[in-house]
């Protein structure tokens, strides 16, 4: 099982850090999209699987769940979801402040503590 919740908190971590980026790129794709606006909804959509700032991250994010969905088949449900998904909130803070989002600080890492915590509780 240890070996298992470091297999839940890589993918957490991956989760958490794709999301940030994932963010930034369709941020890159709505600021093109302003400048020549794409004629309907497939071409909206194309553009931003085409912005590599997006699919990049996306990539990496499906490739985690389909971790995610293979670490399931020896795991409790139960102890998977909460460490993988502290995992990626705790991530998802500290990346998206690396990336210069406005993040406010002490709620961001009170809330961190909390959740890995109770994870801490959860493995016990």
């Amino acid at each position: 099982m240890v070996g298992d919740v470091d297999k839940m908190i890589a993918v957490g971590l991956v989760w958490g850090a794709t999301n940030a980026l994932m963010r930034r790129g369709a941020l890159i794709c709505d600021r093109r999209s302003k400048e020549s606006p794409p004629v309907g909804t497939i071409a909206g959509w194309l553009s931003l699987v085409l912005t590599w700032q997006y699919s990049a991250p996306f990539a990496a994010n499906l490739a985690a769940s389909a971790a995610f969905f293979a670490m399931l088949g020896g795991s409790p449900i139960s102890v998977a979801v909460p460490v993988t998904n502290a995992a990626a909130f705790a991530s998802t803070a500290a990346c998206a402040a690396a990336l210069g989002e406005g993040t406010r600080l002490w709620p961001a890492v009170l809330g961190t503590a909390l959740i890995v915590s109770g994870v801490w509780i959860c493995v016990l």
